[in-house]
């Protein structure tokens, strides 16, 4: 039988076991949610370089062989529950650019997503592993592929503008893809680091991309 995916296993859609051998997996499944929900919060009170897997285990309410037996350290810990995460969040934006809403309505909504992933905790927790991949070659190859599905869905969502409105100019779809996604990239991490809107105004620098875009499809008003 197919083990349902973390996100459907979020969302409630997953299917219930009906045999043994399907509870059983289902049984593993829940103690490595529990395992990932608990690291998630830990992580984000206590931060990467202080997390201990100990605290998880008691956290999550299992041993600590549990943590080593799913995932074998802390740092593999800690990219499942980024993986996890950025499945959910991906299928989310993957939805929301395939609606059938304007272009700058959707880049309203992927600010408004900015917010809703910043106040969750999973921006912080991709920054962090950002930082860390670069001095650990396995954590950089992970974080690698995690943005990659991004970068893939924005140049989809170039190519499909680019048919609708007869081409980017000068551009390719993947160059598009980079100046759609690098400023939320760096917006992340000057509100993380508590740069104030009056020095960086991130936050109301993007949602003005989503007025220049409006502009350009509606004519200025």
């Amino acid at each position: 039988m197919r083990q349902a995916s973390y996100a459907q296993r979020v969302d409630g859609t997953a299917p219930a076991p009906s045999t043994r051998a399907a509870r059983r997996d289902q049984a593993t499944a829940d103690t490595r949610a529990a395992i990932l929900a608990a690291g998630r919060a830990c992580l984000l009170r206590d931060g990467y370089a202080s997390l201990s897997t100990r605290n998880v285990a008691e956290t999550a309410g299992v041993p600590l062989s549990q943590i080593h037996y799913h995932f074998g350290s802390k740092q593999r810990l800690v990219l499942a529950m980024l993986e996890a995460e950025n499945e959910r969040l991906l299928l989310r934006q993957r939805a929301m650019y395939g609606s059938p809403e304007p272009l700058w309505q959707q880049w309203e909504r992927a600010c408004d997503f900015l917010d809703e992933d910043l106040e969750s905790g999973y921006v912080r927790v991709l920054q962090e592993m950002v930082a860390a991949g670069w001095s650990d070659a396995e954590v950089a190859a992970a974080v690698r592929g995690y943005l990659s599905g991004w970068y893939t869905l924005l140049a989809e969502v170039a190519e499909r503008e680019a048919h609708r409105v007869g081409g980017l100019g000068p551009f390719s779809a993947a160059e598009v893809a980079s100046l759609m996604g690098l400023p939320f990239m760096g917006a992340e991490a000057a509100i993380l680091l508590g740069l104030p809107e009056s020095i960086v105004p991130a936050r109301s620098a993007l949602r003005k991309v989503g007025v220049v875009l409006r502009m350009l499809e509606e004519g200025p008003a």
